[in-house]
C-alpha cells in the first residue's frame, strides 16, 4: 500500500459521508439526534461492529 492508495480511501470515504446530508438534510438530522440520544455502550459496539466489517471488506477486496 501506498500513500495513493490511503488519500484515494480518504476521498472516497468523504464522498460517501456527505451524499446524505446532501441528499437529505432533515434524515440527517434525525440520525445525529438518535446517535446523541444512545448511551456511549450502544455507541462503542456499533463502532466496533463497522471497524469489524470495514476489516472484512478490506481483507476480500485485497485478496
Amino acid at each position: 500500500m501506498n500513500w495513493t492508495d490511503l488519500l484515494a480511501a480518504f476521498a472516497l470515504y468523504l464522498v460517501l459521508e456527505g451524499i446524505l446530508p446532501f441528499l437529505n438534510p432533515q434524515a440527517m438530522k434525525r440520525f445525529m439526534l438518535t446517535m446523541a440520544n444512545l448511551p456511549d455502550r450502544q455507541l462503542r459496539v456499533w463502532g466496533l461492529v463497522s471497524m469489524i466489517g470495514g476489516l472484512v471488506l478490506l481483507y476480500v477486496v485485497r485478496s
